[in-house]
């Protein structure tokens, strides 16, 4: 019986490495600056006090040397993001107020934060930053939001002096009501703290260091760890492990993970580690798990007592995703993040240790289990205080995701991919039209321009702002349009003389990316609505044998009159063909350009999507994924039920050309390894990717609605399945099942799975939808798509970054009826002769013209981004109007609009004149018609008073 024990922990997602090393050299000089003299004195104290009150402190790395991101660094920094007290039951995670308490008390940096206590200014927040996310910099969104916020608390270090104005983001927490209170009292309590360092030599710099060891990665720590000192740094153990002890390689062994899991927890912090471990293994989450040997413990290890470091590292953000769900039905799991690491010290259950206290410790943890929904409102159950929401920038995506994500794809696959690549993006982002133009015509021109200098040697991702910079300023410097687009550029720091890591195989930490893996292609987003006249459909599927595929394929080869609109239908089985089976597809494709071809084989994985992207477009094809239906799991977007009948069919077959059939003595291994190449996608994920991609999606029917739930045995049979693949797999990759260490076990398996299904036969039966049903389904489905008549489910984005204004939108009908009122009974002008010519002489070109009416009450451009958002609490509102006067002359006409108000707040318009614009003459703007009181005044326009007003109302709403 082993006992786990759970210790603190510095870094946030990596060890021992020159991550962590740069980190602790940024964070010491931090000190040094803030505290001076006194710095290895407050770095000892500040050890002590994190390790007694078992905290951790989370921090943002700024810097220059580990790789380009975004835009370069003018300074290497720091910022503290989070501060958590781990105590004896559940963490405390600090307040904003109480980070920025701790944060002066010990003259860490922070970020700028603004507080948003009303539901005015909260509106206000997401106004401005929907007007500004398509076109913010650090000092537009900081004048913004200083606006209005209602507290507004500069950060330690001013983004555009350190860091430039290329902002990546921000992150958006809901907080308490008191919180307003709480941050005026820290504010008042701790001012900002004195910079006792900023005078004195502090040695070399990071990228003094860097540059000086950039040939060697190992030279580069030591060096680092030399300069940081004894207080944040004691030994090298944790990067360099240690020559006494014999085994000297920092990994331990993968076991560890399962001693620790089945372990019997020596406090509740283990035990509630254990389970948030266990939960993301049994859910499958996409997270790492790695241990290394705890080198500091080397000198106290034994049988009876085992010391590691375990870290954590969640790799996608549908992890958390699906960990938030699970939180929603255990209110006692801890949260998740990115990625963290603790120390493990397994040893004997009675080990110097007394069975009368294990007993105590044994009732605490269930005490603390069952007592942990107690917590009310302080506890982290309550979903609304983990709510966060991270708000990106377009003018850091574009240099980030579009431009250094985008290398591999320009320079493996050329410039058309490249396009898909970035259109795509965008499209999942919800990037406003005209912005995308505007990229894809800079993106276009940095294609050609990059890879005429470079040729086929694709640019260092790590390096890669040493080109883009100077392109992006010299682009910016054409127009006033382009300096818009690209937000800032010049700001050159050259990363070449101090670069740690040079087109090294970077490991996944945070936002780098790996060498070897590109990012993939994607077709345009643009949904085909039909065929092109001159292409025609490739049909594919990604599934699992026992879809029915080649039976469906069949059919629909056979079917009198073909798929419509006489295009002739071929087919291609993949177990028959000899070879490459997909270049085999476009081979064909080529050709005949104009025909249906059923691409008879499993497309599982994005490699294979990618072959058929480039197969429509060169052949102008209309790629058509054709999927068997299935509610899916949270992690895989095929349920177990229909995995069963997967395996049933398989198991069903005779003399197949493939060789999967009942004869098959690993045929449930090789299911199960097809179903494992979707894991890590629910079903929505899968399918809206799918519809991304080729523009549409064929259903498959399988299984009947009113079904009865999948028996207990077969449920059973089949986990048992996928948890012995897993262990297969970690330890064997794609060895088969018959060569490795389970080989014993997965015959067993297959054996048991064949008896379990036998025995369920009448229920996998009767629960299929009927083969014909579902042959007939797919044939209307695909012929509606050759017609192009098929509309896709809809996977658009909500459009940002199109705020340009906040205007009341009233009913053109409403306006129109009013004119009509004057046209017709001459109401408005019964006594003016001048009203009734114009009416009479415009009427038509009125009518025409009047499409939309409006009135403006604000422009970012004129009033600036606050003034706009602020009119966000009353949007959708009803606003009544009166229309008062209307003033006109030859070139354009208007009503004086009088705005009223919401719940008893009067609408304040902006606008000097609060009009609606009716007309303009050929070649006149709208926005002209501002300057009709002048021109009446002036004795160039004419005045008909409305009296009464005429009333009207509309909703309030952003444009």
């Amino acid at each position: 019986m082993y006992a786990g024990h759970t210790g603190g922990a510095y870094a946030k997602n990596s060890f021992g490495n020159i991550f962590t090393a740069v980190g602790v050299f940024v964070l010491s000089r931090m000190f040094r600056e803030a505290w001076g003299t006194k710095a290895l004195e407050k770095e000892a104290e500040f050890n002590d006090f994190l390790e007694t009150n078992r905290m951790c402190v989370s921090m943002e790395l700024v810097t220059a040397v580990l790789g380009d991101h975004g835009q370069r660094p003018v300074d290497d920094y720091v910022v503290v993001t989070a501060v958590t007290e781990l105590g004896n039951g559940k963490p405390k995670f600090y307040s904003t107020s109480e980070i920025i308490a701790f944060c002066r008390i010990w003259r860490l940096p922070t970020n700028h934060v603004w507080l948003f206590s009303t539901r005015k200014s909260v509106t206000s927040f997401f106004a401005a930053f929907d007007a500004l996310c398509e076109e913010g910099i650090a000092t537009s969104v900081c004048r913004a939001l200083d606006e209005v916020a209602d507290i507004s608390v500069p950060g330690s270090k001013d983004h555009v002096k350190v860091q430039g104005e290329i902002l990546e983001g921000l992150v958006a927490r809901i907080v308490s009501s008191g919180s307003a209170r709480d941050m005026e009292n820290v504010l008042r309590d701790h001012p900002p703290p004195t910079c006792d360092g900023a005078n004195l030599a502090l040695g070399l710099s990071l990228r003094e260091i860097c540059a000086a060891n950039r040939c060697n990665e190992e030279q580069q720590i030591r060096a680092l760890l030399t300069s940081v000192g004894p207080s944040f740094c004691p030994s090298d153990l944790d990067w360099f492990g240690d020559d006494s002890v014999e085994s000297h390689s920092k990994n331990a062994d993968k076991s560890v993970i399962t001693k620790f899991l089945e372990s019997q927890p020596a406090d509740y912090t283990t035990s509630k580690l254990q389970e948030m471990v266990r939960l993301m293994k049994e859910r499958r989450l996409p997270a790492a798990f790695k241990c290394y040997q705890n080198f500091h413990r080397a000198n106290d290890v034994s049988p009876d007592n085992l010391f590691y470091k375990l870290v954590v590292h969640v790799h996608s953000d549908s992890g958390f995703r699906r960990y938030q769900k699970e939180m929603r039905n255990m209110p006692g799991l801890w949260p998740l993040y990115r990625g963290f690491f603790v120390d493990i010290n397994l040893l004997k259950a009675n080990k110097g240790r007394d069975p009368m206290a294990m007993e105590s410790i044994d009732k605490a943890v269930k005490d603390a289990g069952e007592n942990c929904g107690q917590q009310g409102k302080d506890g982290l159950d309550d979903a609304d205080a983990n709510l966060m929401i991270k708000l990106k920038f377009l003018t850091y995506k574009l240099r980030t995701f579009l431009i250094r994500n985008g290398l591999s794809v320009l320079f493996k696959e050329g410039p058309a991919s490249y396009k898909v690549f970035y259109l795509r993006q965008m499209k999942i982002w919800g990037t406003s039209d005209g912005k995308q133009k505007e990229i894809c015509k800079m993106l276009d021109e940095w294609a050609a321009h990059i890879r005429k200098k470079c040729g086929n040697k694709q640019l260092s991702s790590s390096l890669y702002l040493s080109e883009v910079e100077p392109f992006l300023e010299q682009y910016a410097q054409r127009s006033p349009k382009n300096q818009g687009l690209i937000g800032s550029a010049g700001n050159q720091v050259r990363a070449e003389d101090f670069l740690a890591i040079v087109d090294g195989d970077l490991v996944e930490e945070g936002d780098l990316v790996k060498k070897e893996r590109g990012t993939p292609a994607t077709p345009e987003p643009a949904v085909k609505k039909a065929v092109q006249k001159d292409g025609g459909l490739i049909v594919f599927f990604p599934g699992i044998p026992g879809s029915a595929k080649s039976a469906l394929c069949k059919e629909l080869l056979n079917a009198p009159g073909g798929l419509g609109d006489g295009m002739p239908v071929h087919s291609l089985m993949g177990d028959l063909v000899k070879g490459k089976y997909w270049p085999k597809v476009a081979d064909e494709c080529r050709k005949m350009p104009q025909s249906i071809m059923l691409a008879d084989k499993n497309a599982p994985n994005e490699d294979v999507w990618r072959q058929i992207e480039d197969m429509c477009r060169r052949t102008k094809a209309t790629g058509v994924p054709v999927v068997a239906d299935s509610e899916g799991t949270e992690s895989n977007p095929y349920s177990l039920d229909a995995l069963a009948v997967f395996i049933f069919r398989v198991l069903q077959r005779v003399n197949h050309p493939g060789n999967l059939d009942k004869s098959s003595s690993n045929a449930g291994y090789v299911i199960l390894m097809f179903y494992h190449l979707y894991d890590g996608k629910n079903r929505k994920e899968f399918e809206g990717e799918l519809i991304e991609r080729f523009g549409s999606l064929v259903k498959i029917p399988l299984l009947r609605s009113d079904r009865s739930p999948l028996p207990v045995p077969v449920k059973s049979i089949l986990e048992e399945g996928i948890d012995l693949f897993q262990l297969h797999s970690r330890r064997h990759g794609r060895l088969e099942s018959a060569k490795g260490t389970y080989a014993v076990e997965w015959t067993k398996w297959e054996k048991q799975l064949r008896s379990t299904l036998i025995a369920n036969s009448e229920y996998l039966n009767s629960v299929q939808v009927p083969f014909e049903s579902a042959v007939q389904q797919v044939r209307e489905e695909l012929k509606r798509i050759a017609k192009g008549e098929y509309k896709p489910p809809s996977s658009e984005k909500t459009k940002h970054g199109s705020i340009t204004f906040a205007a009341i939108n009233l009913p053109v009908t409403q306006v129109h009826s009013l004119l009509e009122k004057g046209f017709s009974s001459y109401q408005l002008a019964v006594s003016n002769p001048t009203m009734r010519s114009f009416l009479e002489g415009k009427k038509k070109s009125i009518e025409e013209k009047l499409e939309r009416a409006h009135v403006t009450l604000a422009h970012k451009r004129s009033h600036g981004v606050a003034a706009v958002a602020r009119y966000g609490q009353h949007l959708n509102r009803e606003v009544p109007i009166q229309l008062t006067e209307l003033i006109f002359n030859d070139n354009m006409a208007a009503f004086t609009a009088h705005v009223g108000s919401v719940d008893g707040e009067t609408i304040v318009c902006k606008n000097e004149w609060p009009h609606v614009t009716l007309w303009t003459a050929e070649g006149v703007t709208a926005k002209e018609a501002n300057t009709l009181p002048q021109l009446y005044a002036d004795g160039k326009a004419s005045r008909m008073v409305i009296d009464p007003p005429a009333s009207v109302s509309g909703p309030l709403e952003f444009f």
